[in-house]
């Protein structure tokens, strides 16, 4: 996972390279060769020169090989090797000077030449590419050598010239082990030379091959609780082990650890355990586990004995009602004795086996596999009234086709569906009925399950597992007879009676129809029944769900095919919840625009660490990460039991050490406050030099330093300022005063945090009194979130031979992710909308696992290719791997940070520090990021981010969308001067905090604002200046709201009304008001922008801009009378918020004391966030007049006609009054006595006050006619 950004020309090239070299002893032996003839059989021959035994490699006897009767997929070729040996590589030809050979085959081995194991790799049955011509040899070296007496190879794709032809060798070693057969009750005891064993490490090693899936293999045990036992369970390997618990149950030492599956497949299987201490690895058929067991104790204490095979007869009853192991085992070695030889010698106990032996007992079932194009046909007895079939199954599909077996008239079918088995017996005779039975759950878990199906007559049975107890009878309607034709796992063809089921994916064996055993191997001859894709003689069902590719939790799920992860509340996402859901940090929170609150964050993303919460504190340049413990503020201290006891307070936080050490190791600062309290109570300094008090940090390390301090430093912060009370000692409280003192200060050494316990000493003297806060962990930056400039062209490449990984912009729209882990090149490109050399910041994800590879960009784009069925999965890499190049070419041009692999983030800062051409920090993160600065807050470049700059806006926080308001009382008033009373000179300097970028004659201002109120009348913002030009915001005694202009030019102010919305309401409205020139805009709330136009005759300019009052006009100069006696007492009530005048935020200035202005408050102001409450005016269509009032539902009543008529009549004598006193070139209104009772402002200049007159402009949208 990477960001990368077009930008500077620089190279950085990481080289990471492993290399371990081991040097076994040589097993490459060859085998078949020195064979004879008839070590060679096969399923057919051609001809008798194309016989079995002519088939080694390089050999010209015969017909140059061997070539089957026909070219299908049911031949194959067999070699006995006349002894177990290891085989560790194969080689195969084509027939000699022919147009036959073998593309592809797979590999098949046992022991006793049945019951066949498939050769597995990459936990799949491997398929090996074979030959494209006759002469050609091509080898395999086996990633997992094995040992076997028997290897068959099936071929699966052959030349279209011709048809099958084959020569083979095989390469390996001799092999040797002594076996020994358990039959249940033998039980082998190894007794130890002393009575007591302390062991500190062990070393045990075995082979196993069973058919049972539960037995004890190994078991020793104390007679102190610990104990040691090895076993299967359900066909799993289970290791419990334990060191040491103590009686009162504090230290539980039980560590319990499970591993592989479908282990009684009759197959060897190889165990090795090491331990050492209590760290243990467990490798079963070479896949290791690694863990430490439970508990405090490192020595496995044994008496006596420890037993191979089954329980002691000595072992506690707590451990019995487990079964021995039935099966064999070979090569068991107990911390390097050889215990089989030791058997075979009689050194060991084995007085309990009645008939000991040193061979294995060859298995008599005879399974079948079948996949989901399988089928197989057997016959059975015809026209009788008995249907019985019995069988054993396993599979991990919860549904599929036992069997099917026409009836005359009907059928019987018993299939898996939903993990049950489930019976149809359908009887078509007259009229159609169908009987249903059912048992058992959860059948589809992959183990061994019977199924015994009878209807004898006019009675249906069905038992499961041969639980007689719980079988499912059904009365049938009619007596069945039998068809005779008994179908098993697939049923295809197409009738009226078709089963519902059609297919089975799986393992069968011990079929009986009509209670007779079937021999499948005279079906694999051909000599009874028939089948086609059934693999006969082995079972090669796979658990894909172990080990378990589900990372962090995930639940596995498989059928035949597949498996599925369920990442469902595990915070990841994926095909095998690789993915977290969270962010990394509070940093990355930040720049996705998110505001303070408490979020989960993921530090290592996919890595081990679990996601966790922490409250993320967004200021405007930082950002904190903020963790917080249990220790209640000021906890008093309590003594010990005893003088000399020192008390202990532990801290525990909400998370896991390892999770705080990745906040504290991935931020570029943290601190932590502490504070020490004392009464008589000494902190750092005793008598006798030794500190009385430390604490502990990370890594259970003391610390002899308090807060304000440093490392090193036996002191507390007056200390090192030199200000303690008692100068002769470096702490407040070392004073040892009969008074309250206190010690506090931040802990700031990173290294060092967060603070796990306090040990506190002097608390046990009379009189002694303690007091201890430890705040939260805080922490800010992210030295992980941006990384460095790098390259242009391929982001990241890693080779191997022939495995390879490249991620790279291929164009300035495509990014390809490509790589090759044996299965042949795979290229995943996704294309974007728009360029990607843009200057922005953009995100790649390149993800490839055991399911699937997907490339992301952007969270946007995304391609995914699944993995093929079959194949190789591990990616091998032997080389360099480069960043920001390929092998030094093909350099990527901009900047590349946060670069993760597998979940760890890469220091390429630390890299790019030490490496020529490369420098840490990429600028441009206002060009990404900038848009989260809102309201006109300014986006700042940082080295490590950007902040966002508001102190141009009437707004706070992180992203400048946080209101400033205040609640104003009666009287209040806020003052801002923007020049001086004295003079015409700005009061206060260009470039400061709010001022205008010119206090001279305006042409052009925005005023905006937030109010609430209840209260009439009222001046809400009042702009004068040194001149009578003036702007004013007022609501009137009926709530509505005027602005007032008055810019020189007119006999009276040019006048907004807003006459019919009540805005004295208590609702929350926004105002913004614009003038350029003469053109004035006005938006009130959510409506549409209004435009008015100032007269001709008006000036233009706002000269002198001197103040702004908010709530109430205290001014000394010339000002409005009218402003004065009719709206300035009692002053505003209420809230007022987002004040804004230019760039000039004056309520800001006056609440943020910090802040140098020439702001100043009268009276009563508390901080309030009122303007941030939402709007709740309705919305209005932009079709209809912003301030009409909505028509009421009785619009055609009566008394609204009359309404109509008296309004009509007053437009008329409006417009008589309007064209006889125009006066072009003047503009002057007054308002009338009475308007404070007037309806509206209109109503009262024409009823109150007839003789009135008032020329209008006709751009003047004040009256609505």
């Amino acid at each position: 996972k990477l960001c990368f950004r077009d930008g500077n020309i620089t190279v950085l090239l990481w080289h990471i390279f492993f290399c371990f070299c081991f040097f076994p002893e040589r097993c490459d032996e060859v085998l078949a060769s020195p064979l004879p003839y008839s070590a060679f059989t096969s399923s057919s021959v051609l001809e008798a020169d194309f016989g079995a035994g002519y088939a080694k490699l390089n050999r010209r006897v015969g017909n140059g090989g061997w070539s089957p009767s026909d070219s299908d997929r049911y031949q194959w070729l067999q070699v006995d090797l006349r002894a177990r040996k290891q085989i560790t590589a194969i080689a195969t030809q084509g027939r000699y000077s022919s147009s036959d050979w073998t593309k592809h085959y797979r590999l098949l081995y046992s022991d006793t030449g049945s019951n066949w194991k498939p050769y597995r790799q990459d936990s799949n049955i491997w398929t090996f590419s074979g030959n494209w011509n006759s002469e050609r040899a091509v080898r395999h070296e086996l990633q997992h050598p094995f040992v076997a007496r028997f290897v068959r190879l099936v071929p699966l794709d052959w030349s279209e010239e011709g048809r099958i032809g084959l020569r083979v060798e095989l390469y390996g070693c001799a092999y040797w082990a002594d076996v020994i057969s358990f039959d249940g009750q033998g039980v082998i005891s190894y007794r130890f030379r002393q009575k007591k064993m302390k062991i500190l490490k062990d070393a045990i090693s075995l082979k196993f091959k069973t058919t049972k899936g539960d037995g004890i293999l190994l078991h020793g045990e104390g007679q102190q609780g610990d104990y040691i036992t090895l076993e299967l369970q359900r066909a799993k390997l289970l290791l419990q082990i334990n060191l040491g618990s103590n009686q009162y149950g504090s230290i539980q030492g039980h560590t319990s650890v499970s591993s592989g599956s479908l282990l009684d497949d009759d197959h060897w299987h190889s165990v090795l355990i090491k331990r050492y201490r209590r760290s243990v690895n467990v490798t079963l058929d070479q896949h290791t586990q690694s863990f430490r067991t439970n508990g405090e104790f490192d020595h496995l204490d044994l008496d006596y004995e420890i037993t191979f095979g089954g329980m002691p007869v000595s072992a506690k009853p707590s451990s019995g009602g487990r079964e021995n192991y039935i099966g064999c085992m070979e090569a068991i070695h107990y911390n390097g004795d050889n215990i089989t030889n030791l058997v075979r010698r009689r050194k060991v106990d084995t007085s309990s086996f009645h008939n000991l032996t040193f061979s294995c007992t060859e298995s008599r079932t005879f399974p079948a596999f079948f996949n989901s194009t399988s089928s197989l046909q057997l016959l059975g007895q015809t026209d009788e009234d008995t249907v019985s079939v019995r069988l054993q199954f396993r599979t991990w599909n919860p549904s599929g086709l036992l069997f099917f077996t026409p009836l005359m008239p009907g059928g019987v079918e018993v299939s898996l569906v939903e993990g049950k088995v489930t019976v149809h017996i359908y009887v078509t005779l007259g009229k159609n009925t169908r009987v249903d039975i059912s048992s058992g759950s959860g059948l589809n878990d992959g183990q061994w399950h019977s199924v015994h199906f009878l209807a004898l007559e006019s009675i249906a049975m069905l038992t499961i597992n041969g639980d007689e107890m719980s079988t499912v009878r059904a009365a049938l309607p009619i007596q069945i007879r039998t068809g005779g034709d008994y179908f098993f796992g697939g049923y295809f063809p197409r009738t009226d009676l078709s089963p519902s089921q059609r297919s089975f994916q799986g393992c069968m064996q011990l079929i009986h129809v009509d209670d007779q055993l079937v021999d499948l191997q005279s079906v694999e001859q051909g000599m009874l029944g028939s089948f086609e894709n059934v693999s006969l003689d082995m079972c090669a069902i796979i658990d894909r769900c172990v080990p378990n590719h589900c990372e962090h939790g995930g639940k596995c799920f498989q059928t035949g095919d597949t498996f599925k992860c369920a990442c469902e509340g595990t915070g990841y996402s994926g095909a095998t919840c690789h993915n977290s859901v969270y962010e990394q940090s509070c940093e990355e929170y930040k720049h996705l625009g998110r505001s303070s609150d408490t979020y989960w964050i993921d530090p290592d993303s996919s890595g081990p660490l679990e996601p966790f919460r922490v409250t993320c504190n967004m200021m405007e340049d930082k950002v904190w990460t903020t963790i917080v413990n249990d220790l209640p503020a000021q906890s008093s201290v309590s003594s010990g039991s005893r003088p000399e006891d020192k008390t202990v307070l532990t801290l525990n936080y909400s998370m896991s050490a390892e999770q705080v050490n990745a906040v504290t190791s991935s931020a570029d600062f943290c601190e932590q406050h502490v504070a020490y309290m004392c009464y008589k109570s000494r902190l750092l300094n005793s008598p006798d030099g030794s500190p009385s008090t430390w604490w502990v940090g990370r890594g259970n390390e003391k610390h002899f330093y308090w807060g304000g301090s440093g490392p090193g430093v036996q002191k507390c912060a007056c200390g090192i300022e030199r200000n303690c009370t008692d100068p002769r000692y470096y702490c407040n409280c070392d004073a040892d005063l009969r008074q309250w003192k206190e010690d506090a200060g931040m802990l700031m050494y990173k290294d060092h945090l967060p603070v796990s316990q306090v040990v506190v000493g002097d608390v046990h003297r009379s009189g002694s009194e303690t007091r201890l806060t430890v705040g939260p962990l805080r922490c800010q930056g992210n030295r992980h979130f941006w990384n460095t400039s790098a390259s242009h062209g391929v982001f990241l490449e890693n080779l191997g031979n022939p495995d390879y990984i490249r991620l790279e912009l291929k164009s300035a729209t495509v990014v390809s992710f490509s790589f090759d882990v044996g299965n042949g090149p795979v290229e995943l490109t996704v294309r974007a909308s728009a360029p990607l050399n843009d200057d922005q910041w953009h995100r790649v994800e390149a993800e490839r696992n055991i399911k699937e590879a997907v490339l992301r960009l952007d969270k946007v784009h995304r391609e995914a290719r699944s993995a093929p069925p079959q194949g190789h999965t591990r990616l091998q890499l032997f080389s360099q791997m480069f960043v920001g190049a390929s092998g030094g070419q093909r350099g990527f041009l901009g900047c590349i940070r946060s670069l993760k692999v597998s979940g760890v983030t890469l220091d390429l800062e630390g890299r790019a520090k030490v490496t020529p051409g490369v420098k840490p920090g990429c600028s441009g993160h206002c060009s990404s990021y900038g848009m989260h600065c809102q309201n006109g807050g300014k986006c700042i470049e940082k080295y490590n981010g950007y902040s966002c700059d508001c102190s141009l806006t009437a707004f706070d926080g992180p992203f400048c969308n946080d209101d400033v308001g205040g609640y104003f009382e009666s009287g209040t008033l806020v003052r801002y001067d923007l020049m001086s009373e004295s003079s015409s000179s700005p009061a206060v300097k260009e470039g400061s905090s709010g001022v205008l970028s010119a206090v001279d004659n305006l042409t052009r201002e925005e005023l905006s604002f937030s109010f609430s109120t209840s209260h009439t009348p009222a001046v809400l913002i009042y702009i004068s200046s040194k001149t009578p030009d003036y702007l004013a915001m007022v609501l009137r005694h009926n709530g509505t709201l005027q602005i007032r202009y008055n810019l020189g030019g007119l006999r009276e102010p040019f006048t907004i009304s807003l006459n019919h919305r009540n805005m004295a309401n208590g609702q929350p409205h926004n105002i913004n008001i614009t003038r350029q020139d003469r053109l004035i805009q006005l938006q009130v709330d959510h409506y549409p922008t209004v435009s008015y136009t100032l007269p001709e005759a008006s000036d233009i300019e706002f000269n002198l801009v001197k103040t702004i009052f908010l709530g109430k006009v205290f001014e000394t100069g010339q000002i409005d009378p009218v402003l004065i006696e009719r709206y300035n007492t009692p002053g505003f009530v209420g809230c007022l918020s987002r004040v804004q005048f230019n760039r000039i935020a004056p309520l800001k200035a006056a609440l943020r004391t910090g802040m140098p202005s020439t702001a100043s408050i009268q009276g009563v102001l508390v901080e309030s966030n009122c303007g941030a409450s939402p709007l709740t005016v309705p919305p209005m269509s932009a079709v209809f007049d912003p301030w009409h009032p909505d028509p009421g539902d009785d619009l055609f009543t009566g008394e609204s006609i009359i309404a109509v008529v008296i309004f009509s009549i007053l437009c008329t004598l409006v417009f008589l009054v309007r064209h006889m006193f125009h006066h072009k070139g003047s503009y002057h209104t007054n308002e009338a006595k009475g308007a404070e009772s007037a309806d509206c402002a209109d109503a009262a200049i024409i009823v109150n006050d007839p003789a009135f007159t008032e020329t209008i402009d006709e751009s003047k949208k004040e009256w609505f006619i």
